[in-house]
């Protein structure tokens, strides 16, 4: 690896740059090829970096998530492969439309509202027409207020079966997208027990091996290694992992750099 920091450049497979203002942040964003105001130069970081290349003492870990990984780098599968596949394509192809009945339904009330007004206005014209004819007056004007009325009544009762058969046709879609909302609840599901299924089995694969790295760390350890802190099981499963980039060091359980990245058997930055 190469580091820039300050105007100052060091290389090789280990680096010591505990003597430079170098944040472990920073680091690790140079490392992964993000913006950082320090220059790392390295391979490109494999699947295992994210969670073991950058080891400190704050760190919290899943044995089994970082296990798992650590199997992925070195090309291990799991048997619910295929089916996690199968389940992440069915679940980009599915769309959940977005649905409301709201403005269909407002829209049902309003026109219903104006034809019981137009029912009650119409009722009104004929008790009014009724009464001038009993008095033999005029009803000309009245009529015709009463056929305007009736005109009127007919084009909002049109207006309020347009409206319910929108109003059906809105709850039909939102009936369509609570059941794509349901399909992809029950796919996310599906997937997040497949995927725990898979770390368990790629956790299981390299267990041996974890248990192997656990004992031969040059540290005190618990006896059983599934019990090891989060700083020794990082450690343990990045020295089974395939790290193609420098680890990120902030931690003392070596004797050097040197050391570190000999019992690693990967790259060190060491901060």
């Amino acid at each position: 690896m190469r580091v820039e920091c300050g105007g100052v450049v060091r290389t090789g497979r280990v680096v010591d740059a505990r003597d430079l203002d170098v944040s472990r942040a920073d680091a690790v964003a140079a490392v992964r090829g993000d913006a950082a105001p320090v220059t790392v130069d390295c391979p490109d970081p494999g699947l295992a970096h994210e969670r073991v290349g950058d080891v400190h003492p704050e760190m919290a870990v899943s044995t089994r998530a970082v296990l798992a990984v650590a199997a992925r780098s070195r090309g291990q599968t799991a048997p619910e492969d295929d089916r996690i596949a199968e389940v992440e394509s069915k679940l980009a192809e599915l769309t959940v439309p977005a649905a409301s009945t709201r403005s269909a339904r407002e829209a049902v009330a309003e026109q219903a509202e104006e034809v019981e007004r137009l029912d009650e206005r119409v009722a009104e014209l004929r008790g009014r027409v009724q009464v001038l004819r009993e008095r033999d007056a005029e009803t000309a004007d009245v009529e015709a207020e009463l056929a305007a009325a009736m005109r009127d009544l007919t084009d909002v009762r049109t207006d309020l079966i347009a409206a319910r058969e929108a109003h059906e046709a809105a709850t039909e879609a939102a009936r369509t997208a609570r059941d794509a909302r349901e399909r992809r609840m029950e796919l996310e599901d599906r997937l997040a027990n497949l995927r725990r299924a898979a770390r368990a089995s790629l956790a299981d694969a390299v267990a041996d091996a974890y248990r192997d790295a656990v004992a031969a760390a040059p540290w005190t350890t618990p006896t059983d290694p599934f019990e090891a802190g989060d700083v020794t099981t990082a450690l343990a499963a990045a020295r089974i992992a395939d790290l193609r980039a420098p680890v990120v060091l902030s931690c003392d359980r070596f004797a050097d750099p040197a050391t570190a990245a000999d019992w690693l058997e990967a790259a060190v930055l060491r901060l």
